[in-house]
């Protein structure tokens, strides 16, 4: 991710920040300053400092238990609204998917638990009977990890809730059926708390409701695609009439090709038609405004994108390209010779014409 970066790393796994965390931070800083100066913004920040350390240790509950089951993690992310573990493998077998998704909030509840004990119940209930900002820390932070614990547990994705619900539903169905039944009952509940934002004036509630409602759409999406995907091959969603580049083309010939064509993403390729990278729309418009039209393509093209054999199957590819973060990939022969190029965008557009098609044979029938 962009604007991240590194704390360091926790059993391997890299911990980043993202720059807006920072920013965060001093907002947070200057609200408790303004109300009671420098001490008050100091145990403000300690505050939110030691929630989010709540925030890494929910995700590496759930990098843990991912881990027992082949899971591999890349790194997490910690930004203002929490933090996120991106996975480069999940586990997807219904019970496997059910641990995972329940070590976040069961480590939440573990550590409200040990704060309880420590501080005492008598005085986390005399914590709660005064404003938040005289709450104290460590009363704060149990409060806080029980509201992690039960905000994560809601039904919706992308909450670990809905990924509950959707692992709980797969046991007696496919995983894709279970994926729209759980995301159709998320965005229930997303319009529930839209409705009850606007009627009762809790705008935040309403932006929540907002979150959950595009986070449903988006994993909903995302599981139909990939169920697709394991019934095709590359060769079935590729695109073979592309025009390419070779290394001595210059950023105006690209240009010129962005213009007289519908092509998005230009392969660049050396005499022997063997792919070396992908010139993408953003890397065009960056160099030309940055070194004008005789600019080479050959620096200005991306030369991490993945290569997949075109007599391989679909959905491996598709998770390949999610799991490098890669725009396409780049279909190859045996004798690794360029014979096509995935895009999201194309499989996007196959998925609608096959759900189209589908829906025209039911209605003929």
């Amino acid at each position: 991710m962009n604007w991240a970066f590194s704390l360091g790393s926790i059993a391997g796994i890299r911990v980043r920040v993202h720059f807006t965390f920072l920013l965060f931070l001093a907002w947070i800083g200057l609200a408790f300053w303004h109300t009671g100066g420098a001490d008050r913004a100091a145990t403000g920040i300690a505050y939110i400092l030691l929630l989010f350390a709540c925030v890494v240790a929910h995700e590496f509950g759930h990098i843990a238990v991912a881990a027992r089951y082949g899971g591999v993690t890349q790194d997490v992310i910690l930004l203002p609204i929490g933090g996120v573990a991106r996975m480069r493998h999940i586990p997807e077998r219904p019970r496997e998917e059910l641990a995972v998704a329940l070590a976040g909030p069961a480590v939440n509840l573990m550590i409200a638990t040990l704060l309880i004990g420590l501080i005492g119940p008598g005085a986390l209930r005399a914590g709660l009977g005064v404003p938040g900002r005289e709450m104290g820390i460590l009363p704060g932070l149990a409060v806080a990890n029980l509201v992690l614990a039960l905000f994560n547990l809601l039904p919706a994705f992308p909450m670990d809730g809905g990924r509950a619900l959707r692992a709980l539903l797969a046991m007696g169905m496919g995983r894709a059926r279970a994926t729209d039944l759980a995301a159709r009952i998320g965005q229930a509940l997303a319009v529930g708390m839209g409705v009850s934002g606007f009627l009762f004036g809790y705008p935040l509630l309403m932006l929540v409701g907002l979150f959950i409602w595009f986070g449903a759409s988006a994993e909903n999406s995302e599981a139909q695609l990939h169920n697709f995907a394991q019934r095709l091959g590359v060769a079935d969603a590729m695109i073979t009439n592309l025009a390419t580049l070779s290394t001595t083309a210059r950023i105006a010939d690209a240009v010129a090709l962005l213009i007289h064509s519908t092509q998005h993403d230009i392969p660049i390729v050396n005499s022997m038609d063997k792919p070396l990278g992908l010139l993408t729309r953003a890397n065009i418009l960056a160099a030309l405004h940055q070194h004008g039209g005789d600019y080479p393509v050959a620096d200005a093209m991306r030369a991490d994108i993945p290569r997949v054999s075109d007599a391989g199957d679909l959905d491996p590819a598709l998770e390949l390209m999610e799991s490098k973060g890669a725009p396409a990939l780049l279909a190859v022969d045996h004798a690794g010779r360029l014979t096509g190029l995935v895009t999201l965008e194309n499989l996007g557009q196959m998925l609608l014409l096959s759900r189209l098609a589908h829906t025209n044979l039911a209605r003929g029938a």
